[in-house]
C-alpha cells in the first residue's frame, strides 16, 4: 500500500509497486479537509497515468483537537492519524506493508510527521535506498509522470502560524486566495500565509518577476480583499521551503 499524496514523491514509488507488484499493489489517498482539492485531483490523475488501484479515505482532520491547536508537533498528530487509517486499510485489504514517498532529502529537516509514521509502521523506500529529490524528479521524469517537475506542496494548516487556531474558515479562505494568485500571475508554486487581516505571499524564487505588475497587483488586492483579508502584501525573498511560521514572527 502506497500513501499517495499527488506529489512526485509518492507517484514514483506507486510506480514502482505498480510494476514490481501489478495488482498486488494499491494506492491509497487521504482526503483529511487540509488537502487543497488540487493536490486530490492530482493524486487521482496520477493514479489513472500508473494504471493503479485507487482508494480515497475520507476523515476530517478538524475534529482532532490536538492538530486544530496548530502547535509544533502538528504534523505529527496529523500524521499520527493518518498512519491509524492506512494501517486499517491495510488491514482490511490484507496488506502486511505501508510505504511512502519520503526521500533522502526530507530527513535533513524537522519532520515529527516522518516519526508518526514511523510508529505506525509506515516505511519509505526512497529514503532506505538513499535516493533525494533531483533523483526523484529525473526517474518520474524519464518515466513520463505527469508531476515531475511539479512544485513541492504541504497541506493548507501550513500557512496558518503555528499557535493560531486552524479553522474551515481560514482553509477555505487560504485555498480561494491561492487559486485567485495562480489565475492571475500564471504561477506555479504559491503559499498565500495568513496573518488575520493580513495575506502574506510567497511565490517560487523563479517566479517573482511574474508578480510586479501594477495592473495584476490591484486585481490581486480587490480581489483577496472580497475574501475578507484587509492587507495584501507580496514577500520578495519568496517562497523558502521549511519555513515555519509562528505567531508573531517567523523562524527559518
Amino acid at each position: 500500500m502506497i500513501a499517495l499524496s499527488g506529489g512526485v514523491d509518492s507517484a514514483v514509488v506507486a510506480l514502482a509497486a505498480k510494476e514490481a507488484l501489478g495488482h498486488g499493489a494499491i494506492a491509497v489517498t487521504a482526503d483529511y479537509r487540509t488537502l487543497s482539492h488540487e493536490e486530490l485531483a492530482t493524486a487521482r490523475k496520477v493514479a489513472r497515468e500508473i494504471g493503479i488501484a485507487h482508494r480515497i479515505v475520507q476523515y476530517d482532520e478538524l475534529e482532532n483537537p490536538d492538530f486544530v491547536k496548530n502547535d509544533r508537533m502538528r504534523c505529527y498528530h496529523c500524521r499520527t492519524e493518518l498512519g491509524q487509517h492506512l494501517a486499517t486499510e491495510a488491514k482490511n485489504a490484507g496488506i502486511s506493508l505501508i510505504v511512502d514517498g519520503t526521500n533522502l532529502d526530507d530527513l535533513s529537516d524537522y519532520r515529527p510527521g516522518i516519526m508518526a509514521l514511523r510508529e505506525h509502521k509506515v516505511r519509505s523506500p526512497m529514503a532506505e535506498l538513499g535516493i533525494a529529490k533531483a533523483e526523484v524528479r529525473k526517474i518520474a521524469k524519464e518515466r513520463g509522470l505527469s508531476v515531475y517537475d511539479k512544485p513541492s506542496n504541504a497541506c493548507l494548516a501550513s500557512r496558518i502560524p503555528t499557535g493560531i487556531e486552524v479553522t474551515y474558515e481560514k482553509l477555505q479562505r487560504i485555498e480561494n486566495s491561492e487559486i485567485v494568485v495562480k489565475s492571475i500571475f500564471d504561477v506555479r508554486q504559491v503559499r498565500v500565509r495568513d496573518h488575520g487581516d493580513l495575506a502574506r505571499i510567497e511565490v517560487g524564487k523563479d517566479e517573482l518577476d511574474k508578480i510586479f505588475n501594477a495592473e495584476k497587483l490591484a486585481l490581486l488586492d480587490a480581489k483577496l480583499k472580497q475574501l475578507g483579508y484587509r492587507y495584501v502584501s507580496i514577500d520578495p525573498a519568496g517562497y523558502r521551503q521549511g519555513k515555519l511560521v509562528v505567531a508573531g514572527g517567523s523562524n527559518e
